[in-house]
């Protein structure tokens, strides 16, 4: 075992023969370095912009891009697959080749000019407070008694009909809405954002979000409808993203029972990866997500996810903080593989 052992530490190479790979690494390597370095540090001043001034949840920038689609879906569904892969490519492989091109001609210049694009495009992108807002308003309401100010606030923010809806079930629906706008908004664009160069990520994973929700239900009962391939190419976008921070909750709530959760209890919802996260996000809380809902004058039935108590208004903000330290785990995480990176090439 001694011989092993020996025999292993000279395959080690020692602090010179490190010191001299790092004098010959390619210069590309370098600028890929210093570009990770600078990506971290435009994703925490992005927050912080955004934190001090968010945007709202329908900002103009988003209003247009919706139009955009409308545009797309009116002039190209012609019922196939294929034009519906046609019109994605237009509305997302598009404008993300026009942000490419000035980040890169802004890097040519300076790059301080490609920090500063790559912080406006992530500001436009991330929206931390969009369901942080929303989560403040819907709380206050509900401690106040005040349910009316609560349905309409989570109607505003969701989309759906609130007029039944008693105390717990709008507390259910808000932490359900707050973990997947979570994700939407600030853990897949990051990941997407840090995966590929400049601000390219961000938008590319933003542009295919929204259009596939908009187009989802689009000939939902045809496989080879307009609106499938952005269903799928949503769903292969997020198949890493969103397992990761599912893994993120885990990690900073509680970590047996989102496990658990997750196991056995995800596949149940109607859409897999969103059942994955709240499953997840639920267990690590510490409460029931799902159940029944008062709807559309009758009770749709849901299936249950997480584990412990019943959600109600003191455990929205357990959501907002375990959003916010996943929000530092990975800020963490990044920060120490960028020191690494830094002290390898130094």
């Amino acid at each position: 075992m001694l011989h092993v052992c020996c025999q292993a530490r000279q395959l080690l190479p020692s602090a010179g023969l490190l010191q001299a790979i790092c004098a010959i690494l390619p210069e590309r390597f370098r600028i890929a370095v210093a570009l990770s370095d600078m990506s971290l540090l435009s994703l925490i001043a992005a927050l912080l912009l955004e934190q001090f001034n968010p945007l709202p949840i329908r900002n103009a920038l988003m209003s247009w891009y919706g139009r955009y689609a409308s545009l797309l879906e009116r002039e190209l569904n012609a019922g196939h697959f294929r034009h519906g892969l046609l019109a994605w490519c237009i509305g997302v492989l598009f404008p993300c080749a026009l942000v490419w091109a000035v980040y890169l001609l802004l890097l040519s210049l300076s790059t301080f000019l490609a920090f500063a694009w790559n912080v406006l495009v992530l500001y436009l992108m991330i929206g931390f407070r969009h369901f942080s807002h929303a989560f403040s308003g819907i709380s206050d309401a509900l401690q106040a008694g005040d349910i009316g100010r609560a349905r309409q606030l989570l109607a505003e923010w969701t989309g759906q009909q609130t007029d039944e809806l008693e105390s717990a079930e709008i507390s259910r629906l808000a932490i359900e809405q707050g973990l997947i706008d979570s994700y939407r908004y600030v853990f897949g664009t990051v990941f997407w954002f840090l995966l590929l160069p400049g601000p390219l990520g961000a938008v590319l994973y933003r542009l295919a979000s929204q259009l596939s929700a908009k187009w989802q239900l689009l000939d939902a009962d045809q496989p080879d409808g307009f609106g499938r391939c952005a269903t799928l190419l949503q769903h292969s976008l997020d198949w890493v993203p969103i397992r990761l921070t599912s893994i993120s909750f885990a990690v900073v709530g509680d970590f047996e029972d989102a496990v658990y959760c997750w196991r056995s209890q995800a596949q149940t919802w109607l859409s897999r990866d969103y059942g994955i996260l709240l499953a997840s996000g639920a267990g690590a809380i510490g409460i029931r997500l799902g159940e029944s809902l008062h709807q559309d004058h009758t009770v749709k039935y849901r299936p249950e996810l997480g584990i412990g108590a019943e959600a109600d208004p003191d455990y929205l903000a357990s959501a907002v903080g375990l959003v916010w330290r996943a929000v530092v785990l990975w800020l963490v995480l990044m920060l120490m593989f960028s020191l690494t990176h830094w002290v390898a090439v130094t």
